[in-house]
């Protein structure tokens, strides 16, 4: 006897997944699985990548009540044994172009299609943050998600607010950067990113690193930012980067952050309507303030 499909989904490598019913228990990497959530899925686990530690990285975990998730580890202490012990139907992973599994050892990524379905969404700087949200956006609703209207006005108004404000008399120069300890930050380079690609067509301010080394990121010291004179500092809150707060007092430093506004900045965003608005709505209060110095 034949079985029968219930659910399918094509992802973004082109591979099609199939199930004889719905899959309900999801596991999911934690930018993926906060995403779902706020699209009306609830992950059964979540794991991170090898930049992330034996707890979740709050800064990517958005709105995911984290008693009722499973946290299954990062790095090397992933594998496939652990990745199956409580026995996910669905695997829900992101790549950053050619198909390829973040967060996982290409071989653990092999050995694990061999025992559960695997969705791969592309979070990579060749597609737009919308195509990315429309692609959750596509897996939620094959999952039982039902439309979500309010969120998707929301992330509209949070757009023309933001769009409105950076058409104003004044600009602030807006710079995004990862802070990487008390002698240098990475800053990102806009285009490839597609959180900041939406900033810069919104009519944002985005300053673009000098050309150079790092395809992502440009790496300077503390001196070379603070000679950028940004108005608004988009700043990482990821674990992995260096808190601003922690940081020893240095007199460049200071006089940037006398400068400037921080607004926290996660480098993988949850891609939801939902995430994207309040992101959108942070940078817009930090704009008007600024305008209104």
């Amino acid at each position: 006897m034949r079985e029968q499909i219930v659910w399918q989904f094509s992802d973004d490598r082109g591979q099609l997944s199939t199930a004889e019913r719905r899959p309900s228990k999801v596991l999911a990497y934690v930018q993926a699985g906060a995403t779902l959530w706020d699209y009306g899925i609830h992950p059964w686990g979540i794991f991170g990548s090898g930049h992330d530690g034996d707890e979740p990285d709050r800064a990517k975990t958005g709105s995911l009540p984290l008693t009722a998730v499973e946290y299954l580890g990062a790095g090397s202490d992933l594998d496939v044994d652990t990745l199956l012990r409580g026995g996910p139907d669905l695997v829900v992973a992101v790549s950053y172009g050619g198909g390829h599994v973040y967060g996982l050892a290409p071989e653990t990524a092999k050995h694990l299609e061999e025992h559960a379905p695997v969705v791969v969404v592309d979070v990579g700087q060749a597609r737009t943050l919308a195509d990315i949200g429309n692609r959750f956006a596509e897996l939620a609703r094959s999952l039982g998600a039902e439309e979500t209207p309010t969120a998707t006005q929301d992330l509209a108004a949070a757009r023309d607010r933001l769009r409105t404000l950076a058409a104003g008399p004044s600009r602030p120069r807006v710079l995004a950067l990862s802070p990487a300890g008390q002698d240098q930050a990475h800053l990102a380079r806009p285009r490839m990113w597609p959180e900041l690609r939406v900033l810069t067509e919104l009519g944002v301010d985005v300053l673009e690193p000098a050309a150079g080394p790092g395809a992502n990121w440009s790496t300077v010291g503390w001196p070379e930012v603070t000679a950028l004179r940004p108005g608004i500092l988009l700043t990482d809150i990821r674990s992995n980067a260096t808190p601003l707060d922690r940081l020893r007092p240095n007199a460049d430093r200071s006089a940037l952050e006398r400068a400037a506004a921080v607004v926290p900045w996660n480098p993988e965003p949850v891609c939801s309507p939902q995430a994207h608005a309040r992101f959108l709505t942070l940078v817009a209060d930090a704009v008007e303030a600024a305008q209104g110095r």
